[in-house]
């Protein structure tokens, strides 16, 4: 099997562990969560997170190790707090899980995410930060990555802590930290690299929803509506709709005329998602 590495813009120190298919087994499914504009751009805040987090805490002994697992489970229980919107009861936890360790990786993750649902921008820099930081691994560097690319202009900024978890040999779902930085690439106007880590992240995952989206959307753009129709699609099979894909789906298919199709999306949406219906929902026919 090629190296991977060859695929991406630059150099990644060890992206060719990439190649082993026994490591591309390991991948495991994207969590989805409230759309934006960004909607293909999301944290990687759930089992994967605590997963790797978890060993850490319960090889502590004594006193520290009783209040990582503390932290644990408080951060646990306020992550299906935000998951169901009860934002309030999932700060409270996460307040509490770090009383209870003031390093807890997925705490400050989860305080991090809060901070961005409550529009407190600067704030969830800050505790993404300090989970990059308390825990440096790539899971910590893909959500201060995402976070980086949320914050205009500096988008381009954000591939270095991309790349730094593609360099992680720990790291789980590489072909997320590609889509991501394919995504924040395409938006920073750096096409071709943006080009080359969308297609590393499918040749490694075919089903990668963050890839399929956002390769649908480039080819809107370029005017090549067949292709982007099937990566659409392709999207909309390999994981939950959101309302970015579907609003996407009904311009492209307004762009090839099926007037009809794009009905049908608007119709998912209005049912699926209401109180998106404020945003552009492809009727007009541009992405």
């Amino acid at each position: 099997m090629p190296r991977r590495e060859a695929r991406l813009p630059m150099n990644v120190p060890g992206l060719a562990r990439l190649a082993h298919p026994i490591l591309m087994s390991a991948l495991v499914v994207f969590a989805m969560g409230a759309c934006s504009r960004l909607s293909f751009v999301r944290p990687d805040l759930n089992d994967f997170e605590y997963k790797q987090v978890a060993p850490d805490f319960q090889a502590s002994d004594g006193d520290r190790g009783q209040s990582s697992s503390r932290a644990l489970l408080a951060s646990r229980q306020g992550q299906q707090a935000l998951a169901e919107g009860r934002i309030d009861e999932a700060e409270d936890a996460a307040r509490q899980a770090l009383e209870f360790d003031d390093r807890s990786a997925p705490a400050l993750t989860l305080m991090a995410s809060i901070e961005a649902r409550r529009g407190r921008e600067a704030s969830a820099g800050q505790y993404y930060r300090k989970a990059v930081d308390a825990y440096p691994r790539g899971t910590s560097f893909n959500n201060y990555g995402i976070w980086m690319c949320r914050q205009a202009g500096r988008e381009g900024e954000s591939l270095e802590w991309f790349n730094r978890a593609l360099a992680d040999p720990g790291y789980a779902t590489p072909s997320f930290a590609m889509a991501n930085a394919g995504a924040c690439a395409d938006k920073a106007g750096r096409a071709v690299e943006a080009g080359k880590y969308l297609d590393a992240a499918l040749r490694i995952d075919p089903d990668n929803p963050v890839a399929l989206g956002m390769m649908a959307e480039r080819e809107l753009r370029a005017g090549n509506a067949f292709q982007a129709r099937a990566f659409s699609e392709r999207r909309l099979s390999a994981a939950p709709a959101d309302p970015h894909s579907l609003m996407l789906a009904s311009q492209i298919e307004r762009q090839l005329g099926d007037n009809a199709a794009a009905d049908r999306y608007v119709q998912r949406l209005r049912a699926e998602f209401p109180a998106a219906m404020g945003s552009d929902t492809g009727e007009s026919g541009t992405p």
